[in-house]
């Protein structure tokens, strides 16, 4: 199945724009941007990512909302 017919595993509404590639919970690896936006505000935001949409929308959310740089990586396939 594809990204694009997922919905967010956290809020079951929004269309996926990032996929978790290291979860603590495997049952929320696909996150919508406002549910992703509030991972990354409350301080938890993923650290290993794939980008679902083929632009880099989670990258300028941390860009946008973290002061703090930590050791984020974009999976490759």
């Amino acid at each position: 199945m594809g990204a694009h017919r997922r919905r967010c595993d956290w809020c079951d509404n929004g269309t996926p724009i990032v996929r978790d590639m290291d979860p603590v919970n495997p049952d929320y690896q696909y996150w919508c941007e406002e549910c992703a936006r509030a991972l990354i505000i409350k301080g938890d935001p993923i650290e290993t990512y794939r980008e679902l949409e083929g632009e880099p929308i989670y990258g300028r959310l941390l860009d946008e909302h973290c002061t703090l740089k930590r050791f984020y990586s974009f999976a490759r396939a």
